[in-house]
């Protein structure tokens, strides 16, 4: 059957025939045109937290022909701008091929090199602006302000200023604010003063405020409370300014009184009063202000919240800390590289590693401190292992480490013994990565060796250390004197220490532990009469407890507990039995007294860790973990009884103290025996 294909003609011509005018119109697809409005509200809504929706409006202002628009300019310039996209080039490309640029595109560029750490480009583009002869308003002063703050770039600041009256906007009350912020910053109280005192307006609160915060900054306390009492009106930031001031000045019993007569709180009177406490050492005040914080309804905000995460991790107080995980879950909150990096602090300080390394997988954005925490967090638990990996992995990851990173991983590789690794580590430092080391470094590396035992290589490397060592490194030697009990050594380092830090009572227990310990019990009474004729007392063992959310703290030899009774009888029944079912003997040469062996036993039994484990089985359920910190390193007795009562009792006791995470399990440490 003869089949026949039918084909109807292509309507376009042949390949070797030119095409029409009129076909080509009938093959050109009409181009929509967007609006000039709807791409600055693409930039504005779209684009801030997004460089892929970004990057896709740019194609679509070029697409449309409206590049070279000064405005739709400046708000790609603002967008590129932004620090978490990391494309400030890209930004300056933009500016570039703008051939006249208007003051709304150089004030955004100047923002923008500001906003990305980057001070001196900010003044350099005024500089060119002023070249250019682009007429400068008053959008432009107060970013170039505070570029001269951050630059300590006093004396550009004040040719800036004389621009400011030159073309006439000395009594915008924006710009004199920053200028006053500048010239505080820099310690030119009087030009700041001055600047307050002239302003063409009368000066706003703002002013005032900023006037009172430059005093407070440079500790001239009394002007600033004269400026305060004198203000015609005060708003809470001028409270605000007298609570943060006299905190940070140590003053924090002065900033209560303040928060407590101020007629209205925000958010910021409570977060200056919690960093306040955090940073006088004060925790428990600082999560007794949270607590009041929330019993008043005031909303926290990420910044409070990371401040009350340092608090937590502090005094481990891990159910506070998980109640605000959950509080940030449950309110939708981002969890930026500053809080995300709070939260992996907290949980490896309260000593879940495991949440802390959660929370830092998770996290979309890791700055180089968050890696520091990790890192460190993995070191305090004996981890070294792990923070070594840890460290290889943000190599290739492009994060470059700095000083931070590198102590570290110079502890984790001190708290495993691992000597070549911490050597390595240490002079790759300025070799590798061109970081040079400071004291900080020399002092891991002191204690890398001293704790395995090289106490003359230690000794050696202080001698050709090419900076002034400081009393924490030769503390570092002194500490491996008493792990290996080198008494000469020992006794040479902490006279020398005696003479650097005559207050640090620490430096005379530790001189009086390697006394003790060999038997030098006239040298031991000595320093107790050293210390008594100097007023120095002996800082007390005191562990912290975490239970129900409440913090437990039990000092040695405090017996003001309102459990107490029921606590040294709890404990006298554990250590009965780790006598009979463990074998335990108490290690009396921890006593610095010279004493009989029973007094001694007594002693021993009262230390602080000893009582908070006591109370942790009066006030938990068998199996319970229980976590404590502690002020001071745990003793050798205490880290022997404490691994016989994990076995005892089958109990997982989790202690941080001064220096490390010891987890005991079944009668095993973490630590391995080493710290």
């Amino acid at each position: 059957m003869n089949t026949t294909t039918i084909t109807t003609a292509d309507s376009s011509p042949p390949y070797h025939h030119l095409p029409s005018n009129e076909h080509l119109q009938q093959q050109q697809q009409p181009i929509t045109r967007i609006s000039q409005d709807t791409i600055n509200n693409l930039l504005n809504t779209k684009c801030s937290k997004s460089i892929q929706h970004l990057k896709q409006t740019h194609a679509l202002v070029i697409r449309n022909g409206l590049s070279q628009d000064n405005f739709i300019a400046g708000s790609l310039v603002k967008c590129y701008s932004n620090p978490y996209f990391n494309s400030l080039s890209i930004a300056l490309k933009v500016f570039s091929s703008i051939p006249q640029p208007h003051p709304f595109l150089w004030n955004s560029m100047i923002k923008g090199c500001l906003e990305n750490h980057d001070p001196k480009k900010a003044i350099s583009f005024y500089i060119d602006m002023m070249v250019f002869n682009s007429s400068s308003n008053k959008f432009t002063y107060p970013p170039l302000f505070k570029a001269c703050m951050v630059a300590r770039a006093v004396d550009v600041g004040v040719q800036i200023h004389g621009h400011v009256f030159k073309y006439g906007l000395g009594g915008d009350l924006y710009i004199t604010s920053a200028g006053i912020q500048m010239y505080s910053a820099c310690g030119r109280l009087t030009e700041a003063r001055r600047m307050l005192d002239k302003s063409e307006e009368k000066a706003d609160v703002i002013c005032w405020n900023a006037m009172i915060d430059g005093y407070l900054k440079c500790g001239d306390l009394g002007s600033a409370i004269g400026l305060f009492e004198s203000m015609p009106d005060k708003n809470s930031g001028s409270w605000n300014a007298m609570i943060s001031g006299y905190a940070k000045s140590g003053k924090i019993d002065v900033a209560q009184e303040f928060f407590n007569k101020m007629p209205e709180r925000d958010d910021v009177s409570w977060s200056a009063m919690i960093d306040g406490y955090i940073k006088g050492g004060y925790f428990k005040e600082a999560l007794r202000v949270f607590h009041e914080m929330q019993m008043e309804g005031v909303r926290p905000r990420k910044y409070v919240l990371s401040s009350v995460l340092a608090a937590c991790a502090n005094v481990g107080a891990l159910d506070q800390g998980r109640w605000i995980h959950a509080y940030v879950k449950k309110n939708s909150m981002s969890i930026d590289a500053v809080l995300g990096t709070s939260l992996v602090d907290m949980y490896a300080k309260c000593g879940r590693l495991d949440m802390a390394w959660d929370v830092f997988e998770k996290m979309k954005r890791k700055e180089v401190f968050t890696w520091n925490a990790m890192i460190g967090g993995l070191a305090m638990h004996g981890r070294a292992e792990d923070a070594i990996e840890l460290f290889l992995k943000m190599e290739k990851e492009k994060v470059k480490p700095d000083g931070i990173t590198f102590v570290g991983v110079l502890n984790a590789c001190a708290h495993a013994g691992f000597i070549d690794k911490g050597l390595h580590f240490f002079d790759a430092m300025e070799n590798v990565y061109g970081i040079e080391p400071k004291v900080e470094h020399f002092c891991c590396v002191v204690d890398l060796l001293g704790r395995a035992g090289f106490l003359n290589e230690a000794e050696q490397l202080i001698k050709a250390m090419p900076i002034q060592p400081n009393s924490a490194v030769w503390g570092a030697l002194l500490g491996g004197c008493r792990i290996h009990g080198n008494v000469e050594l020992g006794e040479k380092v902490g006279k020398l220490l005696l003479e650097m830090e005559p207050n640090n009572s620490g430096r005379y227990s530790l001189l009086s532990n390697i006394y003790a310990r060999a038997g030098r019990w006239d040298d031991v009474a000595e320093i107790r009469k050293l210390m008594k004729d100097r007023g120095i007392k002996t800082t007390p063992g005191s562990s912290l407890i975490d239970l129900d959310g409440l913090i437990h703290e039990f000092v040695m030899g405090d017996a003001s507990h309102t459990q107490s009774k029921e606590i040294h009888l709890m404990l006298d029944e554990i250590m009965e039995k780790l006598k009979t079912e463990a074998g335990y003997v108490p290690k009396t040469n921890e006593v610095l007294f010279d004493i009989d062996e029973e007094e001694k036993e007594t002693a021993l039994c009262h230390h602080s860790e000893k009582l908070a484990i006591a109370f942790g089985f009066l006030n938990t359920s068998p199996g319970t973990t229980i976590r404590i910190v502690k002020n001071l390193r745990v003793c050798e007795d205490c880290h022997t009884a404490t691994k016989l009562i994990s076995r005892v009792y089958k109990r997982e006791i989790i202690v941080r103290d001064r220096v490390r995470f010891h987890q005991f399990r079944n009668g095993n440490c973490s630590c391995m025996d080493f710290w």
